[in-house]
This record gives structure tokens, C-alpha cells and sequence, in this order.
């Protein structure tokens, strides 16, 4: 097809013309309001589960088998959309519905009536009148004893000008508190309360009291057989699920428009899809603070007002796209199949892995690990601001430049070195990440970082991943590398680091994954200069063919030397 038919100049300059590709518009509008109904809610799916009471090892193991189920859906719904290829558009609209609507029943899920305490957090009340302190009634106790709204806890406390010599075993009432009442949560005590050392004659004397949980209260089971549990649990895993499916769909009929040799344009459209998310998750994080008034259990109902608005743009876009015949295969199995025996394919779906191990601990824990980092530094009552800031400065700033820029990298270095050099930019970011201070000190890592890491890994393993399939199972291809990285290795990720950060806490974590992201570097590096490069490489290809089986790289160099097409963004 011509390309100067789809496209229109603006402006008068005879030297300078903007081009307008109109074939591509909807897939740039796609990108961006998919994106942008998943940026109000995916980032904060694990601190969502964290408020419901869901610990650490909890929210492991099931992020852990969630990218099991992907390993296994995303390649057969790319089988389906390749073999059905002329009605690729209704099963993945069918999905985008399914994925919205399951995100939006989450809001149903019934939230903590007020604070929640977990083993390892602290709860910490200041200003409590010594007249309000009171022996614990025989109603508390045996609610406590069950799982009703008291928390038994060990307090640490100071009455008036007293110090604390001794623990306090006390009751945390934690009852309905309204989102407009100021938080007014008061222990009552166990045992006799003339052991506090505290002037109950002058009701100005003030206690401060910092508790966490009584050991009877950490081995009680008082979520996980809920329906609430259960609830959060099927709508999170059928919607996370039906977005990675959904993802990598996208891709591929991205790179079908785009057509054979324009994988270096993929970035181009891609970075629509990072603008809205990087938008719509300031958004959400800014309004769910504000729309929660201070009160420590926040309110979520803004940013699923946001997820459905946009989910139903993106569902008009859709209908707008306009998919163009592919070269149908008359096995795809066998043809993908055939693929994996080259050994640069298994070593390069190795590292897709690798990365995917890497990359799901920071997409699962970062926001975990700033939490714990807050209640510790007092920097609670902006939390969700600041994490939709750092979703914010993720990809408004360093995926937008590095999308852009990809395609120019890996003509510049090849695919083989762009996968070393993102391990080494995760390993720089793990390591800063660690050494933070506050929660905020995180804006500037992630505002350098998140574009040589994520932004650069997922182009490079995507862009590959398309060059390499054989006409007519793009999807399939896609869905493949797509299950290995952000299935099988999201899967040992999530399990790996649930287990890492419940062991030895969040900052020992970052650093170990610090550590297994330079080793990562290092082997790949190794495997590339000495084996590699050579065996994938036929005498006389230019640099810019590299990491390419012989045959296509040999056929792309042949097209090069043809007359280019001006491919337009």
C-alpha cells in the first residue's frame, strides 16, 4: 500500500512537513486509553490487597500463580486470534470487556472497617486523654478472641511526663471509622489499669502509644476464608489475566499494522499507551487521597470511576481499527515449534525470563516496600499522591524518551546488547531503590530509571520476539515470549520475592535482586561475545542485523539495500 495515500501534510514550509499516518491513529488511541483504564487501578492492585489485610506471603504466592495462568493463556489466545484470523477484532474486544468489567467489580469488595494492623506494622496514637483509658469488658474480649473489630496488641507508652517501663497488653479497637471523622482510636487495657503510671485526677495528662500485633493475633485467620478474600482474589487474577492477555494481542496486531521490517517503529506507538498510563495513575492517586480526607483506610471509589470511562473509550477506538490480511500459516505449532530449536531463540527466552523475574518484584513490592517505608517516617497521609507521582514520572519521563529512542538503540547496538545493558540499569535501580531514606527520595530513581529498564527491556524482547516469527503467528509468538517473561519469570519473581521480603524484610530483598540482576548482566554479556554473536551473524551482515536468526538477517539486509519505504511514526 502506498504509504503517502494514509497520511496528510500540514504547514506550508517546503523543507519541513508534519505527516499524519491515519492508518495508525487507532492504534496510538488504543494504546492510550487502554493504558489509561489500567493506570487508576494496576499499580495499586497489591496495596489494595495489602488494605484488606492480605500479607506479604499471601500476596506472593498468588501473584505467584496468576503469571502461571499467563504462561498458559497468552500463547493460546495467540493461537486462536492467528487461526482466527477474520475475527482477530471481536476476541479482543471481547476481552478488553471482560478485563474492565472484572477490574470495576473490585470496588465491590467489602474494605476494612478501619486501620488495619499487620504482623510487622506499627500503630501509633498520640493524644489520648488518661480519662479515656479503661479496662477491657468482657464483650471486647471475646470478640477479640474471634475476629471481630479488636486487635489484641503490646503497646509501648508514655503518660504525661512518665516513660514506659513496661509493655502494655491492651485491645486496639479498630470500629467503623467515616471517612470525614477524625481518627479517634482508643486501647482499652487488660489487666488492672492502676499499672499504667499516668495522673487520672488531671484529665490534661496525654499518653502517646505505639503497638503492634499480640502473637495470638498473627497466627488468627481472620481474612483468608472470607468472602472477601475470595472475592479480591478471583476479580484481580481474571482481570490482571485478561489484561496481560489483552497486552500482547495489542502487540501483535501493532506490529501486523505496522508490517514486515517496522519493528523499529513499535516504539512509536507504544509510548501513547505510556502517556495515558502515566496520567490516569497521577490521577487516581491524587483523588483517592483527597477523596479519602485523611483517614487511613482510602477510598478507592475514584479511580474505578476513571477505570470505566476509559474502558469504554478504548472500546469505541477499537472499533475504529481497521486489522490488515495477514500471510495465514498453514501450522503454526510446527512453525513456532521449529523456531525453538535455534539455540539464540532458548537463550533469548531464557533472559526474557530472567527480566521478567526481575521486573516483578519492583511491579509487585515497590509500592509494598514504600508503605512500610512511610509508616515508619510518618509519610502515611499522602501515600497514594506519592505513588501516583512515581507511576507519574515513570512514564511520562523515562518510558515516553526511551520508547521513542528504541528504535534508534537497537539499530545503534543490536538486541543482544540492549538486553545486557537493561540488566545492568536494573541492577543500578534495585540498589538505589534500597538506600532510599524517605518514600519520596524514590521520585528521582524512577524518574531516570524506569526508561532504561522497563521501557528499553520490553521494546527489546517485543521488537525481537516480532522479527523472528514466522509469517502468519505473530500472536502466537508474542503470546510465547510473552508468557515466559511476564508469566513463568513474574511468576518465580512474585514467589521468590513474597518469601524474600516476609524473611528478611523489603530493603535486604531490593538488594538481593540487585545482586541477581548484575549476575544476570554479566552471564548474558559472556554468552553473547563468545558464542552468540558469532553463530547468529553470517559473514558480511552490518551490526544493525544483529541478534537476528542468519536467515532474516540476511533477508533484511538484502531489503535494505533495495529501495526503503519512508515508514512514518
Amino acid at each position: 500500500m502506498d504509504n503517502d495515500k494514509a497520511t496528510l501534510s500540514v504547514g506550508t514550509s517546503p523543507r519541513k512537513k508534519t505527516k499524519i499516518n491515519y492508518e495508525r491513529l487507532p492504534v496510538k488511541a488504543h494504546y492510550f486509553f487502554f493504558m489509561a483504564s489500567l493506570g487508576p487501578i494496576l499499580p495499586f492492585l497489591n496495596v489494595f490487597g495489602k488494605q484488606l489485610g492480605v500479607s506479604e506471603m499471601v500476596m506472593g504466592s498468588i501473584t505467584a500463580v496468576l503469571p502461571v495462568l499467563f504462561l498458559v493463556a497468552k500463547p493460546l489466545f495467540g493461537l486462536i486470534v492467528d487461526y482466527f484470523q477474520d475475527h482477530r477484532k471481536t476476541v479482543f474486544m471481547g476481552l478488553l470487556c471482560a478485563m474492565s468489567m472484572c477490574y470495576v467489580l473490585l470496588y465491590f469488595i467489602p474494605q476494612p472497617d478501619g486501620p488495619f494492623i499487620t504482623e510487622k506494622s506499627t500503630y501509633h496514637l498520640s493524644d489520648v486523654q488518661c480519662n479515656q483509658l479503661d479496662i477491657c469488658h468482657n464483650w471486647e474480649l471475646s470478640e477479640a478472641a474471634g475476629c471481630g473489630h479488636y486487635k489484641r496488641v503490646i503497646c509501648n507508652w508514655t503518660c504525661g511526663a512518665s516513660n514506659n517501663e513496661t509493655h502494655l497488653d491492651a485491645l486496639l479497637n479498630t470500629s467503623p471509622i467515616t471517612k470525614n471523622a477524625s481518627v479517634n482510636v482508643t486501647p482499652c487495657i487488660l489487666g488492672n489499669i492502676s499499672s499504667l503510671i499516668c495522673s487520672f485526677d488531671d484529665n490534661k495528662s496525654h499518653c502517646e502509644f505505639s503497638c503492634v500485633l499480640h502473637e495470638t493475633e498473627i497466627e488468627k485467620d481472620c481474612l483468608y476464608g472470607t468472602p472477601a478474600f475470595w472475592g479480591f482474589v478471583l476479580l484481580m487474577s481474571l482481570g490482571t489475566i485478561g489484561f496481560n492477555v489483552a497486552n500482547s494481542i495489542s502487540d501483535a496486531i501493532c506490529f501486523d499494522v505496522l508490517g514486515s521490517g517496522g519493528e523499529m517503529k513499535y516504539g512509536h506507538q507504544r509510548v501513547w499507551g505510556t502517556i495515558g498510563f502515566g496520567i490516569t495513575a497521577l490521577l487516581a492517586g491524587f483523588t483517592i487521597d483527597w477523596w479519602s480526607a485523611g483517614s487511613p483506610t482510602k477510598d478507592y471509589t475514584p479511580a474505578f470511576v476513571l477505570v470505566l470511562i476509559f474502558a469504554v473509550i478504548d472500546i469505541f477506538c477499537c472499533l475504529q481499527l481497521r486489522l490488515p490480511p495477514i500471510p495465514r500459516s498453514d501450522s503454526i505449532l510446527r512453525d513456532v515449534g521449529n523456531l525453538l530449536k535455534h539455540k539464540h531463540i532458548v537463550v533469548f527466552l531464557t533472559f526474557a525470563t530472567l527480566s521478567g523475574v526481575i521486573d516483578s518484584f519492583i511491579v509487585y513490592f515497590l509500592f509494598w516496600y514504600l508503605e512500610d517505608l512511610a509508616q515508619v517516617t510518618g509519610d502515611m497521609d499522602n501515600i497514594k499522591l506519592l505513588e501516583g507521582i512515581t507511576v507519574a514520572v515513570e512514564t511520562l519521563v523515562g518510558e515516553v524518551i526511551f520508547f521513542m529512542l528504541s528504535g534508534k538503540i537497537l539499530k545503534k547496538i543490536g538486541y543482544g546488547h540492549s538486553l545486557t545493558l537493561c540488566f545492568l540499569a536494573y541492577s543500578i535501580r534495585l540498589g538505589l531503590i534500597s538506600l532510599i531514606p524517605t518514600p519520596w527520595w524514590v521520585l528521582p530513581v524512577e524518574l531516570f530509571m524506569q526508561g532504561p529498564t522497563y521501557a528499553m527491556c520490553y521494546t527489546t524482547i517485543v521488537a525481537y520476539a516480532s522479527a523472528v516469527a514466522p509469517p502468519g503467528t505473530s500472536a502466537t509468538m508474542q503470546g510465547l515470549v510473552a508468557g515466559m517473561d511476564d508469566g513463568f519469570g513474574y511468576a518465580m519473581g512474585s514467589l521468590i520475592g513474597g518469601v524474600l521480603y516476609h524473611e528478611v524484610g523489603g530493603k535486604l530483598a531490593l538488594i538481593i535482586f540487585c545482586a541477581m540482576s548484575l549476575l544476570c548482566c554479566l552471564i548474558h554479556f559472556v554468552l553473547y561475545e563468545c558464542f552468540l554473536k558469532h553463530v547468529m551473524l553470517p559473514a558480511g551482515c552490518s551490526p544493525e542485523a544483529e541478534y537476528k536468526p542468519p536467515l532474516d538477517a540476511l533477508n533484511a539486509t538484502q531489503v535494505a539495500t533495495g529501495s526503503e519505504l519512508d515508514h512514518n511514526s
